[in-house]
């Protein structure tokens, strides 16, 4: 129905309880309600699940007539400022492979990094987002990840009204300032997904929701330049009020609101999104400077690189002090509970054949392998995509690779995530004459680490970062190269190239003869040209298959040119006898129209006429 998938305040999304509804078949449905524990702070985010089937129903209209039983009154929600920001909290990791929070389907699959997998073009609808000629907004999961970004924004503003009507009285006058200022960090991280996706959006603040005028309230009201300016508002609070480190280790701190609006000015410092009034030729170095203003505030504080680049993405490893800021997770030995507090945006990421319920999406493109090749050390900008050749273990030869490629992506005849026991083949890719054998390594633990959840669904108990030090030390030296600054940036660039040279013989010791990396010599920073493919080259090695390239692509302005060359050249055979990616032939990159996604139409149509469609979609 129509009414599910609108930004209004629903009692379901208000109690400690979160129900999910699934269409299984035709006219019947299946519910299921997970509980939020917030019994420790630093296990904000534990999960249990709580109940499964709840009924049958003979229609949907009788469905939506139940009255829930399990849903605490507003006004007693309200009573209780510290647990509704509790509730707020527990939205980061409220989502679901359809509506994956971190957005690695919008910025990962859309991109050259990565092709989608699963069991075929029909798996999942996330194929359009691929190849993009045929993207629209009546796409379901565009609908429900625009529904439930906007149900954590609800939380959120409900958590404002309980702060403002009972913080005082129940928190004391500074506890509830410093609460006040995590809940608007929330906030403007969902609404910075909503802005960076659909780009035309409702804001809706606890204002409208107090005043009730949410049904009223236009996705044309502001403007995208308003609409940043009020995300990074609140970041800003966020900034002013918080310490630099938090006693519970899961909640925000100024750090990771100097990071974020870092990440906001770096990406309105380019232009409005459009590649026609987006690059190069339309920075804003006001907004550069602020840049490198705020990633100070993170240089100098406590977060740094870990010494081995692997070790970022060990679930041993949470909460390193690369990590700025991360969505937590648990496992059921840690937090007690049945199946511990897993990430539910990578349930269908595992490799096949190696988990035990592996369904082999977000698989690495042979595009991004090739970028990883190096000659002298240093990489192969204009030829790297000449020949697509891929290493084989024990085997070396004169191609030589950049370390982090065999921490980024498996490959046939190399240790699985290091553990030789559980080495890669052939077999473990499900549809490889569609998507070929990588796999995606990041989201993943070990394997003899085994699963969080595991049943017809399998799940991991690994953090999703949001903002990592390097990534945040890339934005800066992005920012520096715009400014003139270009030796600056070439010692951060070299920085994280030093790290990723050091990173072979704890995890990696069996690829060492393959592995060649050197530092950038200062005749590549003489210029901004060569400055920027570096800097551009070393974004998307440190940060493959993190769910953010699409999205640096349309930031500076070159995503058409890149995609369709990409779509071009990704059809041709990659393995000698074995092809696959055809189905790129069908894929175009449009721009002024595609650098966003579409509003969902049944956002359009639930009050026709309120909202406008991004253009190119009408």
């Amino acid at each position: 129905q129509p009414d599910l998938f609108r930004p209004r305040e629903s009692k379901l999304e208000l109690s400690t309880f979160n129900i999910r509804i699934i269409r299984t078949s035709g006219r019947f449905l299946k519910c299921f309600i997970f509980f939020k524990e917030n019994s420790k702070m630093k296990k904000l985010y534990t999960m249990v699940l709580a109940a499964a089937l709840i009924g049958t129903f003979t229609s949907c209209d009788d469905f939506l007539d139940y009255t829930p039983t399990a849903v605490v009154d507003e006004d007693k929600a309200l009573s209780e400022p510290d647990k509704m920001v509790n509730s707020a909290y527990a939205m980061l990791g409220n989502c679901w492979y359809s509506y994956p929070f971190n957005l690695w389907p919008y910025g990962d699959l859309s991109s050259d990094d990565c092709l989608k997998g699963g069991g075929g073009t029909g798996d999942t609808g996330y194929h359009d987002v691929e190849i993009w000629s045929t993207l629209t907004s009546t796409r379901g999961e565009l609908d429900e990840l625009w529904y439930r970004l906007y149900c954590a924004v609800s939380r959120c503003n409900r958590a404002l009204v309980s702060l403002q009507q009972n913080g005082e009285s129940k928190l004391g006058a500074e506890l509830t300032k410093q609460r006040e200022a995590e809940v608007r960090f929330l906030r403007a991280h969902f609404y910075f997904k909503l802005l960076s996706m659909y780009r035309q959006i409702p804001w809706i603040d606890e204002k409208v929701y107090e005043d009730k005028t949410t049904e009223s309230t236009s996705n044309t009201q502001f403007t995208y330049e308003e609409l940043w300016q009020k995300v990074i508002a609140d970041f800003q609070t966020a900034y002013d009020v918080l310490p630099a480190k938090q006693k519970d280790g899961g909640r925000v701190n100024k750090i990771a609101a100097a990071g974020y609006l870092a990440k906001c000015y770096l990406t309105i410092a380019w232009g409005d999104g459009y590649e026609a009034t987006n690059g190069v030729d339309h920075i804003n170095e006001e907004y550069m400077q602020k840049v490198v203003d705020y990633t100070d505030v993170v240089k100098n504080s406590d977060y740094g690189y870990m010494a081995d680049f692997g070790d970022i993405f060990l679930p041993d490893n949470k909460n390193n002090k690369e990590s700025v800021f991360a969505v937590q997770t648990s496992d059921y030995s840690e937090d007690h509970t049945t199946f511990g507090r897993a990430n539910w945006s990578n349930v269908l990421n595992g490799c096949w054949g190696i988990w035990s319920c592996g369904w082999d999406f977000h698989k690495p493109s042979q595009n991004l392998v090739n970028a990883f090749k190096t000659k002298n050390g240093l990489p192969e900008f204009d030829d790297c995509n000449k020949t697509c050749d891929y290493p084989v273990n024990g085997k070396p030869n004169s191609q030589k690779w950049d370390p982090r490629l065999f921490h980024t992506v498996g490959m046939p005849t190399f240790p699985y995530k290091y553990e030789s026991e559980y080495t890669m083949t052939t077999a473990n890719s499900r549809t490889p004459n569609v998507y070929g054998y990588y796999t995606s390594l990041k989201e993943v633990p070990q394997r003899s680490k085994g699963e969080t959840f595991n049943g017809s669904w399998q799940a991991f108990a690994m953090n999703d970062y949001v903002l990592r030090y390097s990534d945040i030390m890339l934005m800066r030296a992005e920012a520096l190269i715009e400014l003139d600054r270009l030796a600056e940036a070439r010692t951060i660039i070299n920085a994280i190239r030093l790290r990723a040279k050091n990173s072979v013989n704890k995890h990696i010791e069996y690829a060492k003869d393959q592995c060649d990396i050197a530092l950038y010599p200062e005749s590549y920073f003489q210029d901004k040209e060569t400055a920027r493919k570096c800097l551009r080259w070393e974004r998307r090695l440190e940060m493959a298959m993190e769910n953010g390239r699409f999205f640096d692509l349309r930031r500076w302005g070159i995503a058409s040119e890149t995609l369709n060359k990409y779509f071009e050249s990704e059809q041709k055979d990659q393995y000698g006898e074995q092809t696959y990616a055809q189905y790129l032939k069908d894929a175009k990159f449009t721009p002024g129209k595609n650098e966003f996604y579409p509003v969902p139409y049944n956002q359009l149509y639930y009050i026709p006429g309120l909202y406008k469609q991004n253009k190119g979609y009408e």
